[in-house]
């Protein structure tokens, strides 16, 4: 009992150092929303990229066209998926916009966004080319050009397709997130990183840290699969 109490105590003791004094929670609050604008920067960035890299890709392989669009765009998802996110950073930050003054939130959002784009275009493109051929062959025959049948019939169905493997590139993403400190933006994992060089505390903060990216994930998964069933549902009707 004595032990337990103890334990509770010092547990105590340490959330106070860690957390309360020096009101060192901001840079847990502070990074969280860093690490949420960076994140949400990417997405958006990332899924605007890829799209228009898979409906290169994608025409090019139903039709034969853009073959410039496409070989620049096999370059780009060779070189993007075959390096370390991490390095890439550190190329846009460092080598890129070395000589320039630039905001490293934008950098962070920059760098993530195209190594995202990579990823989503192949799940698109997965999504576009998985639609059987007599949906194209049928918008066709309703008089549409290959863009608007595009337009209206594949990209609707592809999507549906694909929502559930683009929301868990995103949530990849979201951890993947966690290396913007090593062009010193405090993030959620910088955040942590910070406390503990303060109360030499390292289990704590970084606990803390796991604890707040795991919440985010699950939110996000029990989404995912919200989404999943809603679209199960709707297929059977």
């Amino acid at each position: 009992m004595d032990a337990i109490k103890q334990f509770f105590a010092n547990f105590g003791r340490k959330f106070v150092i860690n957390f309360v004094e020096q009101n060192r929670w901001r840079y847990l609050a502070d990074g969280l929303l860093n690490t949420l604008i960076i994140t949400l920067g990417a997405v958006i960035l990332g899924f605007l990229l890829g799209f228009i890299v898979a409906v290169v890709r994608s025409t090019h392989d139903k039709t034969g066209r853009m073959k410039v669009g496409n070989f620049f765009a096999q370059i780009y998802l060779t070189v993007i998926r075959g390096t370390p996110m991490m390095v890439q950073l550190l190329i846009i930050y460092y080598v890129i916009f070395g000589a320039v003054n630039i905001n490293k939130v934008f950098c962070a959002v920059l760098a993530f966004g195209i190594n995202s784009g990579a990823y989503v275009a192949e799940i698109i493109r997965s999504g576009i080319m998985s639609i059987d051929n007599g949906q194209m062959e049928a918008g066709r025959s309703l008089g549409l050009n290959y863009r608007r049948t595009m337009l209206s019939i594949i990209l609707p169905q592809a999507f549906k397709t694909v929502l559930p493997a683009l929301a868990n590139e995103f949530i990849v993403l979201l951890k993947e997130t966690s290396v913007a400190g090593y062009i010193a933006i405090q993030d959620l994992t910088k955040g942590g990183d910070i406390i503990r060089s303060q109360t030499f505390e390292a289990y704590m903060p970084l606990l803390a840290v796991a604890a707040i990216y795991l919440v985010m994930v699950i939110g996000l998964t029990k989404l995912v699969r919200l989404l999943e069933r809603r679209l199960a549902k709707n297929d059977r009707r």
